[in-house]
């Protein structure tokens, strides 16, 4: 089997220019098991046309990667390694993944990004962002330019919950402190910048099931009778039995390991490098300590109900530093 960083490298040199052939998998479904997509579902150009509908999924993934981190290369290469490329547009929660001229100072939202030596960058995009949002390349040699990419709006369904106990909703003073110091734990650990690139590694599903909470979605809880809105959520929930083996989606460093926070209970953070980390919470059981090298497939730990929980479900969140992203939107449907 062709390893994620592998295949992109066979791919960013073989590809036809062309890249409206780029063929994609055969069948995309809408079933909660394999693709997100409801409604119009065209695939165009990045000539100003749309990539694909307003619940954009999984099917945007293999386009907009081949677009902004390989079509890149060859005109970068083409222009004497001057140019850069990005997409003209992405979705709300997209991980942007594109090439510049080596040595380039690229800055974004307020960030220098980190640059590899080949010319990767990567940044997120926020649920609520509404774009177009600016990136400014200055090569080794040339004067500055400033890409302007379209977002793409999604709609946020609201989500209604009970069952879960009303002390973690409405929590009293002493456990919202608590919560507050877990939270700023865990903050601290997304803030890590390291040089690695495991985060160009093809994703990987951790758990194979439905998915029962998706990205985004408004979510309101119900306690005593009444509706409290909360947060949207802030990852992708995908029901399995208590005990199934969560296997980590890319390679990375574990940055924090925790089992019996307040609100995540069983919680892991992953970081794939650039500031890109996954995050696995409710875990029944964590078998990975802080520190640890994990190489993708390996098992971190087991899904389990804790913390703010209705059942058992493994809760996979992602982010870039401190924006959340889609984790969806980054693997293949499941067979």
């Amino acid at each position: 089997m062709i390893s994620g960083r592998r295949r992109s490298q066979i791919l960013s040199t073989s590809f036809s220019r062309k890249w409206e052939s780029i063929v994609l998998p055969e069948r995309w479904t809408t079933d909660d098991r394999r693709s997100p997509l409801k409604g119009d579902s065209r695939l165009r150009g990045n000539d100003g046309g749309r990539v694909c509908g307003n619940d954009i999924g999984r099917v945007c993934k293999p386009l907009f990667l081949l677009l902004a981190g390989l079509i890149a290369v060859p005109a970068a290469v083409a222009a004497g390694g001057e140019s850069s490329a990005f997409p003209a547009h992405v979705s709300q929660g997209a991980l942007v993944i594109a090439k510049v001229a080596p040595g380039s100072e690229v800055k974004y939202a307020g960030k220098t990004l980190r640059i590899t030596a080949e010319g990767t960058v990567v940044f997120g995009v926020g649920r609520d962002e509404a774009g177009p949002v600016r990136v400014s390349v200055k090569p080794p040699q040339g004067t500055t330019t400033v890409a302007a990419i379209a977002i793409d709006p999604r709609d946020w369904p609201i989500e209604r919950i009970e069952g879960v106990p009303p002390a973690t909703v409405e929590p009293p003073p002493e456990i919202a402190e608590r919560i507050k110091r877990e939270q700023a734990r865990i903050v601290a650990a997304r803030a890590r910048d390291d040089a690695r690139t495991d985060f160009e590694e093809t994703f990987a599903w951790p758990v194979s099931g439905r998915i029962s909470g998706r990205f985004g979605n408004q979510r309101v809880y119900v306690v005593n009778g009444k509706d409290v809105p909360k947060s949207p959520h802030a990852g992708m929930d995908i029901a399995v039995p208590e005990g199934t083996p969560v296997k980590a989606p890319a390679s990375g460093i574990v940055t924090f390991a925790d089992r019996d926070l307040y609100l995540t209970g069983g919680t892991v953070l992953l970081d794939h490098g650039h500031g890109v980390s996954s995050n696995f919470l409710h875990l029944s059981r964590i078998d990975v300590k802080v520190g640890e090298r994990i190489e993708q497939g390996r098992v971190i730990g087991a899904v389990g109900h804790t913390g703010r929980a209705t059942g058992p479900h493994l809760h996979w969140g992602m982010n870039w530093f401190d924006v959340r992203i889609d984790p969806l939107l980054l693997v293949p449907p499941q067979s």
